[in-house]
């Protein structure tokens, strides 16, 4: 353990950096984090130790190791089920480690041997179990393990905070609330080159104006309701000539969707999928849409909602979890188990040139509030003090 008038020692969790969570926003969280930590580490009188895998995507633009920030190579990390099942707990307490943070709950931290900060972003898997019961119970069991044992939770929301609360009955005193960012660069109202938009339309199979909602495909994200919702209004008001575009990679419980939007076949209703996206495609894509629509029924923060708003494009969203308090507010919210409260939703933010333009007013203001820096600033003092006993 930590000897005296020596820093203490943060190891970094960076399994969620491999290729099996690209495209996911808790890799951008924790890539994010790590691009601010190295420099931030001498001001928390912290040493960051982020493990890393040799030849393999953990490692990818990792920031160069400095006095107070280290990566260690370990091959266990090619392992994902020995890491995740007590590996990573071990190696953390073998290397003297006064604390892991892991920015996802699905590695297995316990005991005595080492202390730990767990982020748990969101319940989904109770909230919205997926199809797979296998699957459901351990990850439910992954999540409470982490509320249970993790000296401190860090969550992206008070509606997450309140969830762990109520449901695994974690205390208020435990439970750190840290919003997450927005990566300005990439996601800003400033005008696309035209040329590059037209070339990525083609190229995606996009030939009119469009509808746009980014992220992973999952069963939660409610998808298969808005394409419902976009096909009832393209059938009510035959003024109104667009594609749906749904942005982002296949994640699990889809084929409903693949199949609602395959009944569109034949109909003036278009639904494109993109698949994944480099990340300034996918803002180009973003920012060059009509209208964007958030329709999950649960989230912890909400990334393209964010994003969307950055982008300076009319955005709506459903009224569940975090999303009002995410967005503060700001947005035309709808009941998202209702198709036709949706529906007259978008065709609203579509028509009325006014309430189009105060979504953009106030959407824009609101995603200024959100960065990374400072959310890594937040995270960070709470793992100094956290590590400091």
């Amino acid at each position: 353990m930590n000897k005296k008038n020596s820093k203490p020692t943060i190891m970094f969790d960076t399994w969620i950096l491999g290729s099996q969570a690209r495209n996911h926003g808790i890799q951008v969280y924790a890539q994010k984090l790590l691009a601010y930590f190295p420099e931030m580490a001498t001001q928390y009188e912290v040493r960051i130790v982020p493990y890393v895998a040799p030849n393999s995507e953990n490692g990818n633009d990792m920031p160069a190791a400095s006095p107070d920030f280290r990566p260690k190579f370990t091959r266990l990390l090619n392992y994902s089920r020995a890491w995740k099942w007590g590996g990573a707990n071990f190696l953390a307490f073998a290397g003297g480690a006064d604390l892991v943070f892991s920015p996802i709950c699905t590695t297995l931290y316990f005991g005595p041997m080492v202390r730990s900060v767990v982020t748990i972003h969101d319940l989904i898997p109770v909230v919205h179990p997926f199809r797979s019961w296998r699957m459901t119970r351990i990850l439910q069991f992954l999540y409470w393990s982490a509320a249970r044992f993790s000296q401190v939770v860090i969550t992206d929301s008070n509606h997450s905070k309140n969830d762990l609360m109520n449901l695994y009955g974690v205390p208020e005193s435990r439970i750190c609330v840290v919003h997450l960012g927005c990566d300005h660069e990439t996601f800003h109202d400033r005008p696309s080159d035209p040329d590059l938009l037209r070339q990525l339309l083609q190229k995606l199979g996009i030939s009119r104006s469009y509808i746009v909602h980014h992220g992973v495909i999952k069963s939660y994200k409610n998808l298969k309701r808005l394409i419902q919702a976009y096909r009832s209004m393209l059938e009510r008001n035959r003024n109104l000539d667009l594609d749906l575009v749904l942005a982002g990679p296949m994640g699990w419980d889809y084929k409903d969707i693949l199949a609602e939007a395959a009944a569109c076949e034949g109909s003036k209703a278009k639904v494109v999928f993109t698949g994944s996206l480099s990340d300034t495609d996918l803002a180009m894509l973003v920012k060059g849409a009509h209208l964007a629509v958030i329709p999950s029924l649960y989230e912890g923060f909400c990334l393209p909602l964010v994003e969307s708003m950055a982008s300076g494009i009319p955005t709506i969203a459903s009224n569940s979890s975090c999303l009002p308090e995410v967005s503060g507010g700001a947005l035309r919210y709808f009941d998202p188990r209702s198709v036709e409260e949706m529906s007259a939703c978008m065709e609203e933010a579509l028509e009325d040139q006014l309430l189009r333009t105060e979504l953009v007013k106030k959407g824009r203001l609101r995603a200024r509030e959100f960065d990374w820096r400072r959310c890594a600033e937040q995270t960070l003092a709470i793992l100094a003090r956290v590590a400091g006993g």
